[in-house]
């Protein structure tokens, strides 16, 4: 019966991940197409890269969405970090409903902090571009900082912060030698989890964006409303690429920090 229980557990994971995984290869393949009806395969190509990188709207895109993911990511780290930090240490009044506050941002719908963003713009009259898509990004992503950052001070070990202070240091010098060094981990978690949230969302940036600065999701939507073109699939392809590598050199860099720590 064990043995039985197991084959389909392991039948069941295979099938999730061919599930998972499949529309990803298929997309992969279809980018070395020969042809631009993405349906039919007409011979393998590297055309469409090379197309890829003469586009100029897209390669401006690119870095539109990369300016708005380090900037928003930035904010969000520094107001992330000192919320999760004012919520752990501190009590003050109305700290239970303002660490809800932080849930609502992960809980409501995207369209509908990108239509409050654009009627707070409007009302305020300010002019819509790349600018103003950063705001909608910082409060998404701050909320996950918040608790990833919280999630890592649950678990502080608070004597280590006492003996730094037995020792002679003062809070500032505690805060940079011990604490932060031990949050560093969630911290950097945040980092890459607002970042890749920025550069993959759309909402927020299709209701906030301006003429001529659309960011990389916006650009591709726009684009794919007549049909997917392995021009798409190409960059599809070195997105998922890159992110590979980044979660590879992550996960590896994770690795050897918990073996320093140990």
């Amino acid at each position: 019966m064990k043995a039985k229980t197991k084959k389909l557990l392991g039948t069941w994971s295979v099938l999730v991940y061919l599930f998972f995984y499949i529309p990803i290869l298929v997309l992969i393949v279809y980018s070395f197409n020969d042809s631009k009806i993405s349906t039919s395969w007409n011979g393998f190509t590297f055309d469409w890269y090379q197309k890829l990188a003469t586009n100029d709207a897209l390669i401006v895109s690119i870095i539109n969405s990369l300016i708005v993911a380090s900037i928003s990511t930035f904010f969000s780290l520094i107001i992330g970090t000192c919320a999760a930090l004012a919520l752990n240490r501190y009590n003050f009044p109305g700290k239970k409903y303002i660490d809800l506050l932080f849930y609502v941002p992960i809980v409501i719908p995207p369209i509908i902090i990108g239509v409050s963003m654009l009627v707070l713009f409007a009302w305020l009259h300010v002019s819509l571009g790349l600018s103003t898509v950063i705001p909608g990004h910082v409060v998404l992503s701050t909320s996950f900082v918040t608790l990833l950052v919280l999630t890592r001070l649950h678990g502080f070990d608070n004597s280590l912060e006492e003996a730094a202070k037995d020792l002679g240091a003062n809070g500032w010098q505690t805060f940079w030698k011990v604490t932060f060094p031990l949050i560093f981990p969630s911290i950097i978690a945040g980092g890459l989890l607002s970042f890749t949230i920025s550069i993959d969302e759309f909402v927020i940036a299709f209701f906030t964006t301006g003429p001529g600065s659309n960011t990389l999701p916006v650009m591709i939507y726009s684009i794919v409303r007549t049909g997917i073109t392995p021009e798409i699939n190409a960059l599809s392809t070195i997105m998922i690429i890159v992110t590979v590598i980044v979660v590879f050199l992550g996960e590896k860099w994770r690795g050897s920090l918990g073996d320093e720590q140990s």
